[in-house]
């Protein structure tokens, strides 16, 4: 397996080593990563800043599995990714990754509980009932655990993929522009709760953010250009 020469440290929760990804299209091969290098620490919450295009999105969607990183070293809880299938990327993250996305991603034929408790069972909870109420009660969503995505407003939906992300209380979480589509008020509500319940779980978080106030907020700031780290 590629990447066994990087070392990750044990209070490390995620060592990235020469990361590129390479995407070939219409118009040939676009180099979208290019050798990139960085470390997460447990418990730190750190903001991945840059201008669109710049690379964040995807440095985050190769470091949680997502997406097949091209070459380097990725190693996520001292398993590395680069090499890995997509099924074995899935089971990496079955249960140690919770991800938070711009859009919500909610299924609308779903309650918020049955959503958070579709994620708790694939990460293996022995009760996923139990687990999704536990998780919608953590974020403030009890009473609106029996309706529908439609039923609820932006910031409750988001709310709702909070809980789902963090019903497996996992060791790091990823957050992909998580306050993009809502009202300041609700915004600051999600960013508390994540803060919240990363510091809570001792769980490292990476933020993917355009606002400056929220990165401010964060332990440290990586911040991106052109497909790699600048500062």
């Amino acid at each position: 397996m590629r990447g066994n020469k990087l070392t990750s440290l044990p209070n490390q929760t995620l060592a990235l080593k020469d990361v590129s990804l390479a995407l070939t299209g219409g118009a040939g091969r676009v180099e979208i990563l290019k050798s990139v290098s960085a470390q997460i620490e447990a418990g730190e919450i750190v903001a991945l800043t840059g201008p669109s295009g710049s690379g964040k999105s995807s440095l985050l969607a190769v470091a949680a599995g997502l997406e097949r990183a091209t070459s380097g070293s990725i190693r996520l809880l001292g398993n590395e990714l680069v090499g890995r299938s997509e099924d074995e990327l899935a089971r990496s993250r079955r249960s140690a990754v919770g991800v938070v996305f711009q859009s919500f991603h909610l299924l609308p034929n779903m309650t918020a509980l049955e959503n958070v408790a579709l994620a708790a069972e694939i990460a293996g909870a022995p009760r996923p009932l139990e687990a999704a109420r536990e998780a919608l009660a953590r974020v403030g969503l009890s009473p609106r655990a029996g309706h529908y995505p439609s039923q609820l407003s932006g910031g409750e939906q988001q709310r709702t993929a909070v809980a789902r992300a963090a019903v497996a209380r996992p060791k790091i979480l990823f957050a992909d522009e998580p306050t993009g589509n809502l009202d300041s008020a609700s915004g600051a509500a999600v960013r508390d709760l994540l803060f919240g319940l990363a510091r809570e779980d001792k769980a490292s978080l990476v933020l993917v953010t355009h606002e400056a106030d929220l990165a401010a907020l964060c332990d440290r700031v990586i911040r991106m250009a052109d497909g790699r780290i600048i500062a």
